[in-house]
């Protein structure tokens, strides 16, 4: 199903905004830039707004989620919104039980390990993804020009929240289930990547102007377990948008040494983390849109030293087609917002 005519990339609002420009391969006068979870606990404004509200309660309340998503656009004026919402939606609007516990994360009241677990994990509704659509939709009303990223959680970081029961250091159950049980792997791993590409269906069709698949634990695979038990399955996520013309990005935190193979799944654009130089990202997969990758870890160093790591990762972005500046991870909570405005207005003035 094609976008409708008044869709943001089709009726003149997003179409030629430079964030869509890099993520197509053309180079704009600005670079742009915007930060992976730059909506959330590193924004007063944020902390005050979820005061008595849930966390995956503000994610379906369609007011909460759209105030969000534009609050960083309102005082970084970065190049982007990220829609606000959380990895583990698409598994609660399928009716999985699941909590975030403040310190910890989302923990899941029954994880699944067995056949029988997978086999009674429910379709998606498509009702249920009313508030998402809602909210989707507020946003981009509010946005105009500035283009709104959907997301979802790539299957391999979904089905590890719901095999480990919570958030994990390592995926031991996640991996061990992966080899011992390859038929019941690859049914959660189905299950999984059509929820997300549900999930990232309703946003684009809500307005979205592009969408990120973000696998948070596929560090901890070989290339070879994820060309052979993970990629098949992120690349049916995708297969979701087959006929909406909208960039698609990819990132996976500490897969720089398969990105190829990432990009593989069907991606235009690659998220790079902070431990690969985007030169050599170039280098390994030429051609391709990058996205990164000042490292997080600078966020809260002195600013000379700062400013000579983001003109760095900008001169290496020069490798590749287009760059996209973004982080290598996302925001930690306790940045300094002042930093993040900064770095905007840095980025935006050029090398």
């Amino acid at each position: 199903m094609p976008l409708t005519a008044d869709h943001p990339l089709l009726d003149g609002r997003t179409g030629t905004s430079p964030l869509v420009r890099a993520y197509r391969g053309d180079r704009p006068e600005t670079t742009p830039v915007w930060f992976m979870r730059q909506a959330g606990r590193s924004l007063p404004e944020y902390r005050e707004l979820r005061v008595g509200n849930e966390m995956l309660e503000a994610c379906l309340t369609p007011e909460l989620a759209a105030e969000i998503t534009l609050q960083p656009v309102r005082r970084h004026r970065v190049d982007a919104a990220i829609f606000f919402s959380d990895i583990v939606i698409p598994a609660k609007l399928a009716g999985v039980e699941v909590e975030i516990v403040p310190g910890r994360g989302p923990v899941f009241a029954n994880p699944i390990r067995t056949a029988t677990d997978v086999a009674a994990l429910r379709p998606l509704d498509p009702d249920s993804l009313a508030p998402i659509r809602e909210a989707v939709a507020r946003a981009v009303t509010e946005l105009g020009s500035t283009p709104l990223i959907g997301f979802a959680g790539a299957p391999f970081t979904l089905a590890s929240y719901l095999v480990e029961g919570g958030p994990s250091k390592d995926q031991l159950r996640t991996r061990t289930l992966m080899y011992t049980e390859p038929q019941v792997w690859a049914s959660l791993l189905n299950w999984c990547a059509d929820i997300a590409g549900e999930f990232l269906v309703a946003q684009v069709e809500a307005g979205a102007s592009a969408i990120q698949l973000f696998d948070s634990w596929v560090g901890s695979l070989s290339e070879q377990q994820y060309v052979r038990r993970v990629a098949p399955h992120s690349k049916r996520a995708l297969s979701h948008l087959r006929g909406f013309d909208v960039p698609k990005v990819h990132f996976g935190l500490g897969g720089g040494e398969f990105l190829g193979a990432m990009h593989g799944i069907g991606a235009d654009v690659m998220g790079v983390d902070w431990r690969l130089p985007l030169d050599e990202a170039a280098r390994r997969i030429p051609g391709v849109p990058l996205q990164g990758n000042i490292d997080p870890a600078l966020l809260g160093a002195p600013w000379r030293i700062l400013e000579a790591h983001v003109r760095d990762v900008m001169e290496r972005g020069e490798s590749a087609p287009a760059h996209v500046v973004n982080l290598g991870h996302g925001v930690p909570p306790e940045t300094d917002p002042d930093v993040l405005t900064r770095m905007v207005e840095l980025v935006h003035g050029g090398l």
